[in-house]
């Protein structure tokens, strides 16, 4: 089990090597330059979201990836994790990497998100078993972006379980149109069209409502996520960030899509009173490393996932203010060639 304490030195250590200051020194840019914004992000970041700072800030993706099939699945090794209780009624049922996660209410289940193809029939399936519930009791599957990472199990859900698929138009659009992107076939892995997800649409099942948040810039129908969830019958309200990774075509108008969507979930969560922030990438939320923690836990001491309203602001001003780092350097390129 990783101790607080081991992860605090850790970070602060990486803390200091990137020069950060903490997140209540943070100021004003001095003036709209890369390195004034980098500033902003690494204050923003503190201790708490240092996989994300590192991923969009230090070693940003440069553009989409190309419409080819996956090669051979990687050594299970690579990708297993055990599936985990986290708060009353949520559930991790991912990996090591990519993160799914099941919903209970009191009339059935909510998937969000379903990892690859060769990994979400053990991971999600088998994961909801070892915990106990019966993936026949999920009703819906919302997709937050079409990446093959995130849609690989939505079939299986479908047409196994019975499971309603939800996504965006852009992005139905785009797992439909791909034409080797998915492997195995294409066939055998996307989802027949179901259910288009809206702006500010709710999914209510039982007793628990999901409020849908449409945050276009990973792809261009990233859906985000607002939901309650319970901590030993505490309330809290979980902040789902859809999509993160620049990983699109890299334009000045496109960087400014994705900077107005972390915007727009910034001023939701304050509004929510959002004291959760949860990915579909464990790097973003470190979420396989606070599930390691949860067993060491003191009668009494919140989640290790309850960062505070705070801290939920901080993580989209980190990506906020590295897509603008990015967006000036894209600029700076431009008028120089």
């Amino acid at each position: 089990m990783i101790s607080r304490s081991t992860i605090l030195v850790t970070a602060l250590a990486t803390f200091a090597t990137l020069g950060m200051a903490p997140a209540s020194a943070q100021t004003a840019p001095a003036a709209d330059t890369p390195d004034a914004h980098l500033k902003l992000a690494k204050d923003a970041a503190g201790i708490d979201f240092l996989g994300t700072l590192g991923r969009l800030c230090i070693l940003p993706a440069t553009g989409p990836g190309a419409d080819v099939a996956p090669g051979a699945p990687p050594p299970r090794e690579t990708w297993y994790a055990d599936p985990a209780k986290v708060f009353d009624n949520l559930y991790f049922v991912g990996g090591k990497i990519h993160s799914a996660w099941a919903f209970t209410t009191s009339d059935g289940i909510i998937l969000i998100d379903t990892i690859y193809p060769y990994n979400s029939e053990e991971l999600i399936v088998g994961g909801l078993q070892k915990l106990g519930l019966d993936p026949k009791q999920v009703k819906y599957v919302i997709i937050t972006h079409g990446h093959g990472d995130h849609v690989g199990g939505a079939k299986m859900m479908q047409e196994r379980h019975g499971s309603r698929i939800v996504m965006g138009e852009p992005d139905w659009k785009f797992v439909e149109n791909s034409v080797n992107r998915y492997g195995q076939g294409e066939t055998s892995v996307k989802p027949r069209r179901d259910i288009v997800a809206q702006d500010g649409q709710t999914i209510t099942l039982g007793d628990t409502t999901v409020t849908l948040v449409f945050t276009p810039g990973h792809t261009e129908g990233t859906f985000s996520l607002f939901f309650p969830v319970k901590d030993n019958g505490k309330p809290l309200t979980v902040a789902y960030s859809g999509g993160t990774a620049f990983n699109f075509v890299n334009t000045v108008e496109n960087f400014q899509t994705y900077i107005n969507s972390q915007r727009k979930m910034a001023d939701m969560a304050k509004s929510l009173g959002a004291t959760v922030v949860m990915s579909n990438h464990s790097e973003f939320d470190n979420a396989v490393n606070k599930i390691r923690m949860i067993p060491g836990r003191k009668p009494g001491e919140p989640s290790p996932f309850e960062l505070g309203s705070e801290a939920v602001g901080r993580y989209f001003k980190v990506s906020e203010e590295c897509a603008r780092v990015a967006q000036l350097k894209l600029q700076q390129t431009s008028k120089s060639n």
